[in-house]
This record gives structure tokens, C-alpha cells and sequence, in this order.
């Protein structure tokens, strides 16, 4: 049987955790300051607006000149930030 060094020895990782809270930061910094996001949806519908309000399974999308629309985060594939605030 070969010697195994314990320094040499991998340790095995520990799984991610299931929520480390950076989404809720990031959603949060988003409505704070009303900034303009581009959400692309799994049906490939992409909408504009800035995130008024979240929670744990969905995001309220505020649009101007267009009806406001809850979605849900299962439907949505990215949130990109297409400026620095809220027009108008």
C-alpha cells in the first residue's frame, strides 16, 4: 500500500450554498435607483423597464407607455442594466 502524504491529499468541497443573498443586493440596487433594465424571457420576448418591486419568486417590471407586468424569476434568462437611472 503507497504512503499518502495529508498535504498532498485533496479535501473534499463542501456544495455551494443555495442562496447567498447577492441576488436580493443586486435586485435591490436596481429598484433603489430606478435603473433601466433589459429582461430577456425563456420564450424569447424581451421587455424594458426598471424593477419597481421583487420577492423570492417574482420581479414587478414598471414600464412607461406600456402596462406594468409581474414575471415570474422562473421565466427570466438575464436582467442587463441599460443605464443609470429612470428617465424622465
Amino acid at each position: 500500500m503507497p504512503f499518502r502524504n495529508p498535504l498532498t491529499v485533496k479535501k473534499m468541497k463542501s456544495p455551494p450554498p443555495d442562496e447567498t443573498g447577492q441576488e436580493s443586493a443586486y435586485l435591490k440596487s436596481l429598484a433603489e435607483k430606478q435603473t433601466q433594465v433589459t429582461v430577456k424571457l425563456s420564450g424569447g420576448e424581451v421587455l424594458h423597464g426598471w424593477i419597481e418591486y421583487f420577492d423570492e419568486k417574482m420581479i414587478r417590471l414598471t414600464r412607461e407607455g406600456a402596462p406594468n407586468l409581474f414575471i415570474y424569476k422562473h421565466d427570466i434568462i438575464s436582467i442587463a442594466e441599460e443605464g443609470n437611472g429612470r428617465r424622465g
